[in-house]
């Protein structure tokens, strides 16, 4: 799927890079279904792992983790698990995650990785 918003792309090039750098197997990226997406999915030590990113340049509505309301993390869960069902042979042990970005002036300022958001 295209991401139009150029904030959100860059975010989540940012988010790759970050993972790789920490040994994340990237596998893919925006998996959509009706009712989800996940941004990016991964696997880290066998744990197939669902990347959610969220990319601000302002404060200014609130932080980036506050985005992630209950609806979000429902949708999640159920993509996760769909995609889980669509692919058997990939680690049994699932997670998912966050990256949460601030931006200013196209660069991150700030990165952080919140694992387990859903515990």
């Amino acid at each position: 799927m295209q991401i139009s918003n150029p904030t959100a792309k860059l975010g989540e090039e940012i988010a790759v890079n970050y993972l790789k750098g920490k040994g994340y197997k990237i596998i893919e990226r925006n998996f959509r279904k009706g009712y989800g997406e996940i941004d990016i999915i991964a696997i880290f030590q066998n744990t197939l792992i669902f990347v959610e990113v969220k990319t601000r340049t302002t404060s200014l509505y609130g932080g980036a983790l506050e985005s992630i309301a209950y609806h979000k993390i429902k949708s999640l869960i159920k993509t996760a698990q769909f995609y889980k069902l669509l692919r058997p042979k990939l680690p049994d042990a699932l997670r998912i995650d966050a990256i949460l970005i601030d931006m200013k002036n196209n660069k991150a300022e700030n990165i952080e990785h919140i694992e387990n958001i859903t515990a």
